[in-house]
């Protein structure tokens, strides 16, 4: 029997001794007075005897992993008899506080065998125990490296997103900036389009195609680009065409040679 055992067998054992020694003495000074004390000894411990066979046959019982309903009423009636002795006395007495005081023992003695039997039952091997420690390990080592891995993938990630968020804020602040300077740009260009000294400016540099008119000069615009027929191939000439050509040029008056 290991020290766990003997922390749940010993208090019962402790409790029964002292609830039959009580039983023996209250049945003695309370059939002193109408029978022999040696009979009323014997009816004391015949109660006593009872309640002992009872229990012994439950223990064996557990040992063998087996249960008995009839041996366990007997065994929880003798100890209410116990109980009621102990309670019929203690209201016969000028004073029963001490004596109700002690009658709830065989019942508690019945409850802490109770309590054994059930640790009996759930009890397990050293092994067992050993191995249950290690998994409980196990599981503990797994979730802190979870834990540690799920940390070390969020952090990574913060940093990831950080750096992703400040490059997008610098490629829009470039855009930014681009946009501004390209609208500055085509501002200038309209308002110098659309100034009235561009039309005398251009004048200056350029024949006027009627007397009346007044070129102007368009900007650059960019837009849609249509494309242009292709040319079509110049003929091949012959000697005796370039000297004819060339001739013509010669004899010709106007414009002069």
């Amino acid at each position: 029997m290991n020290k766990k055992q003997l922390a749940t067998v010993l208090p019962a054992v402790a409790m029964t001794a002292v609830s039959m020694v009580l039983t023996v003495i209250v049945v003695v000074m309370w059939l002193g007075d109408s029978m022999p004390w040696g009979v009323a000894l014997v009816v004391g411990l015949g109660l006593d005897g009872g309640w002992l066979a009872t229990l012994a046959y439950e223990r064996r019982l557990a040992a063998q992993g087996d249960h008995s309903t009839p041996v366990t009423v007997v065994g929880w009636g003798f100890g209410a008899v116990a109980t009621g002795v102990l309670v019929a006395h203690a209201l016969g007495e000028e004073s029963p506080g001490a004596w109700l005081a002690v009658a709830w023992l065989p019942l508690a003695a019945k409850a802490l065998w109770l309590v054994h039997g059930l640790w009996e039952r759930t009890a397990l091997t050293p092994n067992a125990l050993n191995s249950i420690r290690d998994i409980q390990q196990d599981a503990r080592d797994r979730a802190a490296v979870a834990r540690a891995q799920l940390r070390a993938e969020a952090g990574t990630e913060e940093t990831r997103l950080t750096a992703v968020t400040e490059a997008g804020a610098r490629v829009a602040r470039v855009q930014a900036r681009t946009a501004g300077n390209l609208a500055g740009a085509w501002s200038e260009l309209e308002a110098a389009r659309q100034g009235d000294g561009t039309a005398r400016a251009l004048t200056s540099v350029t024949v006027p195609v009627t007397p009346a008119s007044q070129p102007t000069w368009e900007l650059p615009v960019w837009g849609a680009v249509e494309s242009l027929a292709a040319l079509e191939a110049a003929p091949v000439l012959t000697d005796e065409d370039l000297d004819r050509i060339v001739g013509e040029l010669l004899s010709s008056s106007t414009p002069p040679p």
